[in-house]
Parts: structure tokens; C-alpha cells; sequence
């Protein structure tokens, strides 16, 4: 019978293909049902699915001239396990190819029949011969395929960027959404320091080390237990969050009293650090269109020690007349492709398309619109998004700066030094993985005037 991890793995692989619920989700759910399951074989699992998913193209390609059959004739389970083993034996060379092969032909004989098993050997037993041989397409003819290929992003997001930024920097841009994030956290000031922070948790990590530019973030390697089984975490001490989504709410600049409407809350990582900054000070609403997010929110800062954070339950498409009160803050951190996180989502690299663009700068857009009336004068609506696309970022705010000319880019604040190297001329602010190894990130401060 072939591993736990590989069994996990295939699971969650077969169902991304069949199911809108995200890959993390999906892992999540698997491990839920396996509460058993030690730290490696679910290090191990974790391993497999980023993998291939993050490999997905370049799978394929080896596939394809490895397959005698068709490749639109492969059923997705077993197309899962042939990626599942191909991964192995091309990216992990502490696995051994018999133990690579032997788990994927076993994975096929719980549910293919013989000849599909016979068929899974056949090809991964030519990968361990000539897989690595199998030629990639020339970058001299087709530079876009080629790279397509060797670095795994689908062909119209590498002609997009390459027409954007140029070839060398979309290099740079792919290579960096293929390297595994490093794992950041922020210090929760409101119950420890930062130096109070890593004293406790120097023991349960291998490597700990201070963030670049966040002045709360830690980058913890090697773990030697799970995040939620730390003691530091269950006292509230700090809460999980890249670089970058730490950076956004230093842009906001909330201040200790003011009213804060943080109007896609999520889970609440932002949430919790505008009411650290604040002093625990001040009112915020967190909005939500999901309820479970908004009780996970909850329970967050009840373990943070949050007190000035309410939860409000709302689509921000259609906010009721007369719900809000003006707010001297509105932060916006609107749904988006997600294209700046790839590294941390490679599944986001293959569910959007081109249109998917267009509807998500007018659903932008609208969002905005509908937050203008909620800003007081003199108040400040940060828009941002995790997508570092024109369409989301710079042409979003083109547009509703033509529609509402009560608001401006604030130009006027003062960036502290830790922010200026991400703010150009036009005070945008943007981070990037190949430039500065956190998630991308698109901002602009809109004033509105008095």
C-alpha cells in the first residue's frame, strides 16, 4: 500500500482538478481527517502538492513525450499520480526512484484497473531512464514557450509580463514565484517585543531572523513544532503574516483613538495589526462577507488580547444607507487575482485567465465607490490589492479618481524609512518577490479632500 503522505497527496490533487476550493483548503480538510498524522508525512504531503502544482507545466511537457496514450484521454486521478511520481523523481532526489515508481503504481492499483497500473509503471519507469533528457522547447525560436515551460506559469501570464517588463525581469519574476516562501510572522507589541518574541521562540526554531523593512516581523526556518501547537502563539504573542501585508498596514497609519473600517477583513491579520498599532485604542470595524472567516477573526483577537475590534457580517457590494458612520480610515484589500502570491498560491497561476481581469478592475472598482461615502473629509481610503497587474492596481485607481474628484493621492504623508524604498514618484507602493522576497503587493493612500 502506497504512503499516507501519497494517498493525502493524491486526494487533494484529484480534487483541486474537480472543485473550485483552494489548494490550502483542500490540505487543510485532508489533515483534518488524519489527526494522527505525524509532522513528517505531513511536511512530506504539503511537499507533493506544492510541488506538483507548482510544477504542474513542466510536468506535463515530460509527460506528454513520455505517454504513449493521449494525454486528453488520461483520466485526472491517474494524471495525478503520474505527476505525483514525475515530481518525485525530478525534483526530489532524497526519494528514491524504485520508492517513486512502487508508491505511484500502487496508488494506481487501489482504484485503476491493471492495465492503467501497468501503463502508470511504464511511463515513470522510461522518466527514470530519460526524463531529465526529454528536450525543452528552444528559447532562440519561442522564447514565451520556453519559458512557459521551464519555469511552469502558463503561456498568456509570460507573453503579459514579457510585454510589460521585458524577458530577463519576467525571468526573475517566475524563478521567484517557484521558490518556497519563507515563513514570517509579526510580534503581537501589545503582549511582547520583538526581542521578547524571538527569546521564546529561539527554541523552537532552527533559524530566526529579523524582517528587512517590517519593524514586528520575524522569518522563522525550521520549525520544530507545529505553529499552532507553540506555546507563544497560544498566548497570543504573534500572528502569522508576510512581509509585506505588514508593510500595508504601516501605509494606512492608523492612530491610537481614530475609527477604522477595515472593509475585507478576512481572517484578520491586518485587523489584528491596525489595533496593535493603534494601542488597542480607537474603534474598528472588521468586515466580511464570510462568516466563518469573521468567527475565525474572532477568536483571533480574543487570543491576540484585541478589545476595540467589532465584527460586521456584509457583502461590500451593496452596503445598507445609514449602516456606517464616517471613518477617519477605510482599508480596502480588495479580492484580486492573487497573482502576487503565486509563490505562496501556485494553484492561482492556473485557475485565472485574461478576462479574469476585466471583471475583477470593475468589481475593484465598484468597491471603491461604494467605500467613498464612508471616508470622512480629510480621511484616508487605502486601496490594495495582492496583485502587482496594471488592471488591478494603477488602472483601478485611474478610474476612481476620474469618477469621484473628492479624492486625490495623498501626497502629503510622510513615508517612514522602513516604507520609502517601496514608493516611487506616483506614491504607489509596491513590493515584490524577485525584488525584495515578499509577496506582491500593489497601494495608494486616497485622501479625501476637505
Amino acid at each position: 500500500m502506497a504512503g499516507i503522505s501519497r494517498r493525502i497527496a493524491l486526494s487533494v490533487l484529484t480534487s483541486l482538478e474537480a472543485s473550485n476550493v483552494t489548494m490550502d483548503v483542500l490540505l487543510a480538510q485532508a489533515f483534518e481527517k488524519e489527526p494522527m498524522l505525524s509532522q513528517r508525512d505531513r511536511a512530506l504531503a504539503t511537499e507533493l502538492v506544492f510541488g506538483v502544482v507548482r510544477w504542474r507545466e513542466r510536468l506535463d511537457w515530460v509527460l506528454k513525450d513520455l505517454s504513449h496514450v493521449s494525454f486528453h484521454q488520461i483520466s485526472v486521478p491517474v494524471l495525478s499520480i503520474l505527476r505525483l511520481g514525475l515530481y518525485q523523481l525530478l525534483f526530489l532526489s532524497r526519494i528514491p526512484p524504485s520508492a517513486a515508481v512502487n508508491d505511484a503504481v500502487e496508488l494506481a492499483k487501489e482504484t485503476e484497473p491493471r492495465w492503467v497500473t501497468g501503463y502508470v509503471n511504464g511511463v515513470l519507469r522510461s522518466a527514470v531512464r530519460t526524463g531529465k533528457d526529454v528536450p525543452m522547447p528552444d528559447e532562440t525560436s519561442d522564447p514565451i514557450l520556453s519559458l512557459s515551460i521551464d519555469q511552469s506559469h502558463p503561456v498568456w501570464l509570460v507573453e503579459k509580463w514579457v510585454a510589460h517588463m521585458g524577458l530577463e525581469e519576467t525571468k526573475r519574476r517566475c524563478r521567484a514565484n517557484n521558490r518556497i516562501p519563507p515563513l514570517t510572522v509579526r510580534a503581537n507589541t501589545l503582549k511582547c517585543s520583538v526581542k521578547g518574541l524571538m527569546d521564546a521562540l529561539a527554541p523552537l526554531a532552527r533559524e530566526l531572523v529579523p524582517t528587512q523593512f517590517a519593524p514586528e516581523g520575524l522569518v522563522l526556518k525550521g520549525l520544530k513544532q507545529p505553529i499552532g501547537e507553540m506555546a507563544p502563539f497560544c498566548r497570543g504573542w504573534f500572528q502569522v503574516q508576510d512581509e509585506a501585508a505588514q508593510l500595508v498596514t504601516h501605509l494606512l497609519d492608523p492612530r491610537p483613538g481614530e475609527i477604522i473600517l477595515d472593509a475585507c477583513a478576512g481572517l484578520g491579520g491586518k485587523t489584528g495589526h491596525i489595533a496593535q498599532v493603534m494601542a488597542d485604542s480607537g474603534r474598528i470595524t472588521a468586515a466580511d462577507r464570510n462568516r466563518g472567516k469573521l468567527e475565525a477573526l474572532q477568536r483571533s483577537m480574543v487570543r491576540l488580547g484585541i478589545t476595540t475590534v467589532t465584527v460586521q457580517h456584509l457583502d461590500i457590494q451593496s452596503i445598507p444607507q445609514g449602516l456606517f458612520e464616517t471613518f477617519d480610515r477605510v482599508l480596502l484589500d480588495a479580492p484580486c487575482s492573487g497573482l502576487g502570491v503565486i509563490r505562496r498560491n501556485p494553484d492561482v497561476k492556473w485557475e485565472k485567465k485574461p478576462e479574469d481581469l476585466v471583471r475583477l478592475q470593475r468589481d475593484q472598482t465598484r468597491f471603491l465607490t461604494t467605500l467613498a461615502p464612508f471616508v470622512r473629509k480629510g480621511g484616508i481610503l487605502l486601496y490594495c490589492v495582492c496583485s502587482l497587474e496594471p488592471e488591478e492596481g494603477e488602472d483601478v485607481v485611474d478610474r476612481f479618481l476620474k469618477r469621484h474628484k473628492d479624492f486625490d493621492i495623498d501626497n502629503s504623508f510622510s513615508y517612514p524609512k522602513f516604507l520609502a524604498p517601496f514608493v516611487g514618484t506616483t506614491d504607489f507602493f509596491r513590493t515584490s518577490s524577485q525584488e525584495h522576497d515578499m509577496d506582491g503587493f500593489f497601494g495608494v493612500r486616497l485622501r479625501k479632500i476637505g
